[in-house]
């Protein structure tokens, strides 16, 4: 894995302990999810928020990553929203100044971008897609509401095994802001710290 990510993710594990307790309790609800599932299955995760842009990419890379570092092989994770739009531009910066490397591959509406953080792992995918896209498991898998729209507006996702809450706050709020990347920085700083923690309970 590329060293700046590993010293961001060490950083990360050490504030497992500033996790409020209340939501260590909404995590548990994913941790349970995939625990219980057998060991030689595939467990599919979607991160869905409403325009799949912000918080539902920063979901998926770091559920995705911090599976790879602990070694849960059978986990993989997929996003979508309730609509289409594009991954914001913020999104990817952070990811880059933390040390994923990532390509934009097109320069359309909804640009396909690639984030590599390990040379043994594929690189993940990124553009803004449906929940319900032909990428996405069909079945059997935990649909993870990242957003407080989306879990209002989607409050039944055809063939989810289970459908999770856990929301959080909006970086877009601050798009206008002089504190942007900070507060970008700050999601994504949360985002981490809450999916390794996940990730590290499993079988423990």
């Amino acid at each position: 894995m590329n060293p700046s990510i590993l010293s961001y993710i060490e950083d990360r594990i050490s504030h497992f302990h500033s996790i409020a307790e209340d939501r260590k309790n909404q995590l548990m609800v994913l941790v349970d999810f995939i625990s219980k599932r057998k060991e030689d299955e595939t467990i599919g995760l979607t991160m869905i928020c409403t325009h799949n842009s912000r918080r539902s990419h920063l979901t998926q890379v770091w559920a995705q990553v911090a599976a790879t570092f602990y070694g849960l092989k059978n986990v993989v994770v997929y996003y979508g929203g309730t609509e289409a739009t594009a991954m914001y531009s913020a999104v990817g910066q952070t990811l880059s100044e933390i040390g994923f490397e990532v390509n934009k591959l097109s320069d359309s509406v909804n640009p396909v971008y690639t984030l590599r953080y390990d040379e043994k792992a594929p690189p993940i995918i990124c553009f803004s897609k449906v929940y319900d896209d032909a990428f996405n498991p069909k079945s059997g898998f935990a649909a993870v509401m990242t957003c407080g729209h989306a879990d209002a507006n989607c409050p039944h996702i055809p063939q989810a095994a289970q459908r999770i809450s856990l929301p959080y706050e909006d970086p877009k709020n601050f798009d206008e802001s002089p504190i942007k990347m900070q507060a970008y920085r700050e999601r994504c700083d949360q985002v981490a710290t809450e999916m390794l923690y996940v990730m590290s309970q499993i079988n423990n």
